[in-house]
């Protein structure tokens, strides 16, 4: 069976995190499914792009989650999740899972 490409994964922790922490009312829960998301994707990124790319991509997931929340304020809370999801996921795919 295939490995789940990283691009889902990163932007999988994004969504799904915001769905968990939306429907429980806890943050926590929520960032830790960010984190399992972008934990999961890591070694696969290091082994692709090396530490630096690595820290880099998990530094655009972090500052996605970031920027997600003043974003939201503009567009909603969804659309806002939907945009940062996306951006991480089109930088995974292009520096990690299109090589594959």
């Amino acid at each position: 069976m295939p490995a789940v490409p990283t691009s889902l994964l990163a932007a999988g922790g994004l969504t799904g995190g915001f769905a968990l922490a939306q429907a429980t009312k806890k943050r926590q829960l929520g960032g830790a499914v960010f984190a399992a998301g972008t934990a999961a994707a890591f070694p696969r990124w290091r082994k692709t792009v090396g530490t630096a790319g690595a820290a880099a991509l998990t530094g655009l997931a972090i500052g996605a989650m970031g920027a997600s929340h003043p974003l939201a304020k503009k567009i909603g809370a969804w659309p806002s999740v939907a945009v940062v999801s996306g951006v991480v996921a089109a930088a995974a795919w292009a520096a990690v899972d299109r090589r594959a």
